[in-house]
């Protein structure tokens, strides 16, 4: 079993988990993801590295409640265990000294895109971070982000926090004064396509981490399919990263919102579980 040693609330629904989960962390690398399950009747929930120390052998989560499994994992707290925890999946960042480079987090992407960040960093990398939200309470990591980073930018919708408006108009800045040798994004779908979108024009290579539905996480159920340079490719062993200049974002926007209805009805029925004092996530 997985137990939890620490619990943080970072708001607007988003809670961070340090698990101890040492097989995993002894071999994480950044840009990787694994696959929790709470319990036997659970879903089983894909989730990017947010951190990991080899030493203690813990994993950091961070997952936003948009459903009823994510809303009952949120109400676990410190000493409760998980059931199982299998990783590390999917290929690592391919880690380089590119030079000058830039990584974007939106909303829980920050989370993500800070061991890609620390390990560019490591490599020799110039390295410019830039995180941004719908509005500052939105915001987490910010301290995390600075110490891993040569740069860092803010940017919310609202202009409660840095720049206000979008990532996008700071990292098109960036790229017009400076010579960007390429941008990892993370963060909503629709965020990597306006990314990709903007850094096409200027012909900087660009990396996107693709959350497509999951299955299993070992490529056998296909239900992670997305279309890169018109050919299939499964998020789960292909990659979860690839080139955001060769996504088909549109395919893969529809895909994640197949299930949307079905969400619905079962965080209702959690929802109504809850009221009558009980807490059971069934996957059907």
């Amino acid at each position: 079993m997985f137990k939890i040693l620490k619990k943080e609330e970072m708001g607007n629904n988003v809670y961070g988990f340090d698990v101890f989960a040492p097989r995993v962390a002894k071999k994480a690398e950044a840009g990787q993801f694994f696959i929790v399950r709470q319990g036997e009747d659970y879903e089983r929930i894909p989730l990017t590295i947010a951190d990991f120390d080899r030493e203690k052998g813990t994993i950091t989560m961070i997952f936003q409640v948009v459903g009823a499994c994510t809303k009952a994992l949120s109400l676990l707290n410190v000493g409760d265990e998980l059931t199982d925890i299998v990783g590390p999946l999917g290929k690592p960042t391919e880690i380089e000294n590119y030079g000058k480079i830039v990584v974007v987090g939106g909303g829980v992407g920050i989370a993500p895109i800070y061991p890609i960040a620390r390990a560019l960093r490591a490599a020799g990398n110039e390295v410019t971070a830039i995180i941004g939200a719908r509005t500052k309470d939105l915001l987490f990591w910010e301290d995390k982000m600075a110490a891993v980073s040569d740069r860092l930018l803010i940017a919310t919708d609202d202009g409660s926090a840095g720049r206000k408006g979008f990532v996008t108009q700071v990292l098109e800045d960036l790229i017009k004064e400076e010579e960007i040798r390429r941008v990892w994004a993370i963060g909503p779908m629709i965020m990597m396509r306006a990314v990709a979108n903007m850094t096409r024009t200027y012909k900087v290579p660009t990396i996107v981490s693709m959350n497509p539905i999951m299955v299993d996480g070992t490529g056998m159920c296909g239900a992670c399919r997305v279309s890169v340079d018109g050919k299939t490719k499964f998020a789960c062993v292909d990659g979860p990263e690839f080139d955001g200049h060769a996504i088909d974002f549109d395919l893969a926007m529809k895909r994640a919102a197949v299930f949307k209805n079905d969400e619905k009805l079962a965080m209702d029925a959690l929802e109504n579980r809850l009221k009558g004092g009980s807490c059971t996530c069934h996957s059907k």
